[in-house]
């Protein structure tokens, strides 16, 4: 069973359970043997038809766990701190000359990542960007799922490398470092 807070309401249809929060509205598509139910007015159950079956025990705990994140990004949001770790490294923040065209919020950042050029990547709309420091930044979103899409892009751009150790951290990513093979 999944605690749903004073402040959270929750409208089940047959295909799709639409959840309003403080945060804004989101929906998480339900299997048609996915059962919703209420035992409580705070709580909700996820159940299936026949647990026997193996693709349904599957989606069961699945549907679950997406809403209940749903439910912690209605209500609180989810947030994750990218560090970028090497020499000369730095990210600001800035304007996106580009404006909010191709879904973007008109920020960019703008990242040196040891390449020749700078590294541009714009915001989408949907994510919220801060830069505490040259080499920190926090994303905050509501969708869990989009906010990972997003972090792993921008990761992507200088993955942690198992030599020296650098590159752009996601989280509390630790990574094994390899000793040079000597002759």
């Amino acid at each position: 069973p999944i605690r749903v807070p004073q402040n959270v309401t929750l409208t089940p249809s047959p295909s799709a359970l639409s959840i309003v929060g403080p945060l804004g509205t989101t929906s998480v598509p339900l299997q048609p043997y996915v059962k919703i139910a209420f035992p409580e007015p705070s709580m909700v159950a996820v159940s299936v038809e026949d647990s026997e079956i193996k693709v349904q025990r599957q989606m069961w705990g699945t549907t679950r766990t997406l809403i209940f994140n749903a439910i912690t990004g209605m209500t609180e949001g989810f947030s994750v701190p990218l560090y970028l770790v090497g020499v000369g490294f730095r990210v600001a923040l800035e304007e996106d000359p580009r404006g909010t065209t191709d879904g973007g919020n008109g920020k960019r950042l703008n990242m040196k990542l040891g390449y020749s050029h700078s590294v541009y990547v714009p915001i989408p709309s949907h994510i919220n960007a801060e830069v505490p420091s040259p080499t920190k930044i926090v994303l905050s979103c509501t969708d869990k799922h989009q906010l990972g899409l997003f972090a792993a892009k921008v990761r992507g751009y200088r993955k942690p490398e198992p030599y020296k150790g650098k590159g752009i951290f996601v989280g509390k990513e630790q990574i094994r470092i390899k000793s040079v093979k000597k002759k």
